[in-house]
């Protein structure tokens, strides 16, 4: 998939920047291990879909473990001309997020000028698979962020109650809370639904 349109082109500039250096870094690499996937989540998945918020970090794990190069953050100018700064975060752990088993293997491929997928194979969580790692921690920025996903019709709410409890079935230990904000996310996503019905009519 391409960004979004609505995706700005100083943030995409800076995320291929970044995705560029890690490439460079892999071009040494034995070939029977490339090509390297790189799975995006976060703000930064969000932004490629839907063009809203812009994330300062990038919250990536790849299908090998790797070395990361020292120099994984860009300081850019945003189109109001105010100094941004992305930078790859090396402290994200998808192990403390709601993800669905096959989450990684449906990702979709994010097509960006000058990053050979044949190195570093760029790929988004799917829509629905990022509205369900948005559950587990489920602050004001989650709500938003499925809100906004929602509006844009990539995700129904019966969809992601089935895609988030078949992810829930593979977590250990108490998970009344984990099912309370799968009601909650899929009650955000209803009320979208409804509200967009009104709209039409």
């Amino acid at each position: 998939m391409q960004p979004d349109p609505a995706s700005r082109p100083d943030y995409v500039a800076a995320f291929r920047e970044i995705a560029g250096r890690i490439a460079d870094s892999l071009a040494e690499a034995p070939e029977n291990i490339l090509p390297v996937r790189m799975f995006v989540a976060g703000g930064a998945a969000l932004h490629f879909y839907t063009g809203d918020r812009i994330s300062m970090d990038i919250d990536a794990t790849f299908s090998h473990r790797i070395a990361l190069p020292d120099d994984l953050e860009v300081s850019y100018r945003a189109a109001d001309g105010a100094a941004q700064l992305l930078y790859f975060d090396r402290q994200y752990n998808d192990s403390f997020a709601l993800l669905h088993e096959d989450a990684y293997d449906e990702s979709v491929p994010l097509n960006l000028e000058g990053i050979d997928d044949r190195i570093l194979d760029i790929r988004l969580l799917t829509a629905l698979d990022l509205a369900v790692s948005k559950i587990s921690r489920f602050a004001g920025q989650d709500r938003e962020d499925i809100t906004s996903l929602a509006k844009r019709g990539l995700v129904s709410s019966d969809v992601l109650r089935r895609r988030a409890e078949e992810a829930a079935g593979g977590y250990v230990g108490n998970l009344d809370s984990l099912r309370t904000s799968i009601n909650m996310a899929c009650r955000i996503v209803v009320d979208v639904e409804a509200r967009l019905r009104r709209e039409e009519n």
